[in-house]
C-alpha cells in the first residue's frame, strides 16, 4: 500500500482521478524514486494495480476485515479501461480514444461480470454520467461480459457459496424436482367414499371410523359426484333427530378443481394456486380415483430437494 496507494479503501478517489484525467496526480510521489512522471510510467503502474487489488480485497476479506465485491469490481473495471484505451493512445500518438469514457466502460463491464448484474451496470453507470450519450457502448460491453462469465461460472460471487452448500434453489431446479415427481406416487387413496343417497346417520358412522376430515361422495358408477368435510355437518352433527331426514346429496360440495392422473406436476401445483385448495381430487375419464393434497407434495418435493442436495 505504501508503494500502491491505490490499494487503500474502495478506490473511489483514483477513480475520480482517472475520469478527470488526473491519473499523474496518483503517481506524482514515485519522482522522488527518480521516475519520469509519463504516461507509459502510469500505465504501467495501474497495470501493476490490476494484479493486486484482487489479492489486497481477498486477503482483507478473507481475514475478517470490512469489504466487499462492489467496489472493487467498479475499481478494477475503471483501471482496466484506463490502461486499456491509453495504451491505444500511446501505441497511435493519438488522442484516439476518450478515456473518461473507457474507464466508464470497463467499470460497467467488470461488475457485469463478477456481480452477473448486467442491467445494474448499464443504469448505474449511465445515471454516473448524467446521460445516455455510452447508452450503447454500455450495453455490448456488459452483454459480452456476462455472456463471457457465465460461460465459466453459472453462479455470481454472491451465489456461488450458496450453490456449493446447497442452499441455492434456482428456477430451473425447482421445475426440474416437480417434473421429478410422479403423480401416482402421492395419490392418496385411503379417504372413506360414501353414496351420494346415504342418510346423516350413515355419514357419522363413516366419520367415527375414519381418521381423516374429507368424504368423497361417489355413486354406484364411480363417479365423483361431491364432496363433504367435518365442518359441512359440524352443526347437525349430533342432532340424532335428522340422522334419518338428511341425506349426502344435500350437505355435499362440489370440488373447485380436479386433476388428472395424466397431469404434470407443475399444473397441478398451478391448480392448487388458483383455487387455494389444499385437497383437489384425481379423476380418471370421470372416475374417482383418489385425492392430491398439497402438503404430501410438498413433503415429496422437500425429500427430493433434499437427496439431490445430498447427493
Amino acid at each position: 500500500m505504501l508503494l500502491m496507494s491505490p490499494l487503500y479503501g474502495e478506490g473511489y478517489e483514483t477513480i475520480k482521478a482517472l475520469l478527470h484525467g488526473e491519473e499523474q496526480s496518483v503517481i506524482a510521489r514515485f519522482e522522488n524514486f527518480g521516475l519520469p512522471n509519463t504516461q507509459l510510467v502510469a500505465i504501467l503502474f495501474f497495470t501493476a494495480v490490476i494484479f493486486f487489488k484482487p489479492v489486497a480485497s481477498a486477503l482483507t476479506i478473507g481475514a475478517g476485515g470490512s469489504g466487499g465485491i462492489f467496489a472493487p469490481s467498479l475499481f478494477i473495471g475503471g483501471v482496466l479501461g484506463f490502461v486499456f484505451s491509453s495504451l491505444v493512445n500511446l501505441i497511435s500518438g493519438t488522442d484516439m480514444l476518450s478515456v473518461s469514457n473507457f474507464t466508464l466502460i470497463g467499470m460497467s463491464g467488470l461488475m457485469s461480470g463478477i456481480l452477473h448484474a448486467p442491467l445494474t451496470a448499464i443504469f448505474l453507470i449511465a445515471e454516473v454520467t448524467s446521460g445516455y450519450t455510452l447508452f450503447v457502448p454500455l450495453m455490448l460491453v456488459s452483454a459480452i461480459a456476462y455472456s463471457t462469465s457465465i460461460y465459466f461460472e453459472s453462479h455470481s460471487l454472491y451465489a456461488k457459496h450458496l450453490a456449493q452448500s446447497g442452499d441455492l434453489i434456482p428456477a430451473d431446479k425447482d421445475k426440474r424436482v416437480l417434473r421429478e415427481i410422479n403423480i401416482d406416487k402421492v395419490i392418496e387413496t385411503d379417504l372413506l367414499k360414501i353414496a351420494p343417497e346415504a342418510t346423516l346417520g350413515e355419514l357419522v358412522a363413516l366419520v367415527r371410523k375414519s381418521k381423516r376430515n374429507l368424504f368423497p361422495v361417489v355413486n354406484l358408477k364411480g363417479e365423483l359426484v361431491g364432496i363433504l368435510t367435518l365442518d359441512d355437518i359440524r352443526d347437525i352433527m349430533f342432532d340424532h333427530e335428522k340422522y334419518e331426514t338428511i341425506f349426502v346429496n344435500s350437505l355435499m360440495h362440489t370440488a373447485p378443481a380436479n386433476v388428472s392422473p395424466h397431469e404434470n406436476m407443475q399444473s397441478v401445483m398451478q391448480k392448487f394456486e388458483s383455487t387455494g385448495a389444499w385437497n383437489l381430487p384425481v379423476l380418471d375419464n370421470g372416475k374417482y380415483v383418489g385425492f392430491l393434497s398439497k402438503s404430501r407434495i410438498f413433503n415429496t418435493y422437500r425429500n427430493k430437494l433434499r437427496s439431490q442436495n445430498i447427493s
